[in-house]
């Protein structure tokens, strides 16, 4: 009776005239191995796989099954109109990426809150799936309720037909509901989503109830898992806007990003005054353009309005995530809007601002552009381990303009580097500063490379470190041992991020790898008094703490006696290097001990 129900997939068409097609602007569908073939969707589903923690057979039918099910309904549609992934394949993109992303960020979380540590190790493994789940579907509606897509006569296609398997066109609908496609999963998910797997979910109700809440777009109502998918997408979107001028120039011409464009074109030529001598709106060198944020925020709005354009954002910070979400900006390193910069004139003028930063190609094309700033823009970036960096603008890429492009680049153009920043492990970020030169080896060790015989006796076991009181600012004068307290503390609390693109702690080697001195910077910021101690002994005060951590011997030194060691982050074009210390035994700063990262390999 239940096979009447059921309707075969029929195969997908592989003998069709691209030529014939291209010229009645049909496209053709893809199978999943072309679909999922390229260099940048391999390289997702592999850390899909890595997060997972599952073996191959496993993850093929939990993960892989209903990734390529998905990838064969959603084809090469965009994932928006003229916002994130606004391009030919941006759905599937945008489903791996969440998907990559919530997994990252499940590995923080301990699921179901409020049970016992047995209940959560029993359910582990289905919240895994179902956060997975809720990331993939949430935006699976858009393709039954905001595309128009017809085969080649003229008749329409719904996804609730099945995948594609004829020649296809396709529009959006210029009348369709924003917030309806939350409502229209209900119609797809179960093409995605076996049978066994919904029975297999089904059996844990307060995770099922949240997944569908999840897929009713009901996020307020499901929690944790709720609030995963939502700082998951929002990481995949904020990856996709990077500012790209092309895409930017190729929006359609109504739509809001196009406005903003040009308001910002007409202000620059009619109304900004750039590289004065002295004050000025803004400062072109040759490669950004850099605007005052505030006069440039209410110029705009107010010319806007004055155009009779709806839409307009009410005030500044309004303004600014406008520009930022529709690329119309250049991301801080944090993923931020407003830079804090210098700006030096020839004559020595000089002054501090907040500024918004974009391409110059975005305003002017061809022989346009005005002639560059002869001064400099000296940009501070606030880095994770609490110094501060700034390099200057006077014509030249800066690393850290390099690291934001990359890690907001297009997908389109298939970059493993936006990849890696996206899911924690960036390879295009400065270089962290080197270590001091390693003392000499401590006599009295016969085998250097060995994990110290005095670490039991050094310190407490990992359950019974003292505790790091007032969220980590204790009064208790610094040492080796509180240092140690206080980064199980950061840790625990999720105050300090392991294994992301600058974490100051990373796993390999199945034990803890901490950052030098990054680490023992960010130690001697938090507690100040650690600056009077290392007064004492004339050492800068991260190098009073690193000396402290290192006389515990908790520490696996080298073959060759040395306590620091190397890992490397490679990427497809550029690699770079961390230094830092190994911890012998790795549950005197976890008491579950992470996967390693898969992008860290270390160096003898």
């Amino acid at each position: 009776m239940l096979s009447l129900f059921q309707r075969k997939r029929p195969p997908v068409t592989a003998s069709l005239s691209s030529t014939g097609d291209m010229e009645k602007g049909l496209m053709r569908p893809e199978s999943v191995a072309a679909l999922l073939s390229t260099a940048r969707r391999q390289k997702l589903l592999e850390h899909i796989w890595q997060r997972t923690s599952l073996s191959r057979k496993h993850f093929a039918s939990l993960y892989l099954a209903p990734l390529q099910r998905y990838a064969e309904l959603v084809q090469q549609f965009p994932a928006s109109e003229a916002h994130h992934h606004a391009y030919q394949g941006g759905m599937l993109d945008h489903g791996l990426e969440i998907v990559a992303y919530a997994l990252k960020l499940r590995q923080s979380y301990l699921l179901p809150s409020g049970t016992t540590p047995e209940d959560q190790v029993v359910q582990a493994e289905a919240w895994t799936a179902a956060i997975a789940y809720a990331a993939l579907l949430h935006d699976i509606g858009k393709i039954a309720v905001d595309l128009h897509v017809e085969h080649a006569d003229g008749s329409i296609w719904h996804p609730w037909h099945g995948p594609l398997a004829r020649p296809y066109r396709f529009r959006y609908r210029q009348d369709r509901e924003y917030r309806l496609h939350n409502a229209a999963t209900g119609l797809l998910y179960r093409q995605v989503l076996d049978g066994e797997i919904l029975d297999w979910l089904s059996t844990f109700p307060p995770l099922w109830s949240a997944l569908l809440y999840v897929l009713a777009g009901q996020y307020e109502h499901a929690g944790v898992l709720g609030e995963l998918v939502i700082q998951a997408d929002r990481a995949s979107v904020a990856q996709a806007l990077g500012g790209d001028p092309a895409r930017a120039m190729a929006a359609p011409k109504q739509a809001l990003q196009r406005k903003l464009l040009n308001g910002l074109r007409y202000l620059l030529k009619e109304e900004l005054k750039l590289n004065q001598p002295q004050a000025s709106d803004g400062w072109l060198t040759q490669d950004s353009l850099w605007l005052v944020s505030k006069t440039v925020s209410d110029k705009l709005r107010a010319h806007l309005l004055a155009q009779g354009i709806e839409g307009i954002p009410a005030n500044n910070t309004a303004v600014f995530n406008v520009l930022q979400d529709h690329g119309m900006l250049q991301p801080t390193t944090d993923g931020k809007a407003i830079w804090r910069a210098t700006v030096t004139s020839d004559a020595g003028w000089s002054h501090t601002f907040t500024l918004l930063r974009l391409a110059p190609a975005l305003i002017w094309e061809g022989d346009g552009r005005p002639e560059p700033f002869t001064g400099t823009v000296v940009i501070e970036v606030e880095r994770n381990d609490a110094t501060t960096e700034s390099f200057i603008d006077s014509g030249e890429t800066s690393p850290v303009a390099t690291a934001a492009r990359a890690a907001s680049a297009a997908p389109a153009a298939d970059s493993v580097d936006a990849l890696l920043a996206l899911l924690g492990t960036s390879d295009t970020e400065p270089h962290p500063q080197r270590p001091e030169v390693e003392p000499p080896p401590a006599t009295g060790i016969n085998d250097p490379a060995a994990p110290s015989q005095a670490n039991d006796s050094m310190l407490p076991p990992a359950a019974v470190l003292p505790p790091i009181e007032n969220g980590g600012n204790s009064p208790e004068s610094p040492s080796g041992e509180h240092f140690l307290a206080w980064l199980r503390q950061r840790v625990q609390s999720r105050k300090l991020i392991i294994n992301d693109a600058r974490a100051l702690v990373h796993t390999v080697a199945d034990t803890a790898f901490l950052v030098s001195p990054g680490v023992f910077q960010r130690y001697a910021q938090e507690h100040p008094n650690t600056a009077t101690l290392a007064k004492q002994d004339q050492v800068a005060d991260w190098q009073w703490v690193q000396k402290r951590f290192e006389k515990l011997q908790l520490h696996r030194k080298q073959v060759n006696g040395l306590n620091i060691w190397t890992c490397e982050v490679t990427g497809p074009r550029k690699s770079r290097r961390l230094h830092g210390y190994l911890l012998a035994d790795p549950r005197h700063l976890f008491e579950e001990v992470p996967p390693n990262n898969s992008y860290l390999q270390l160096r003898n």
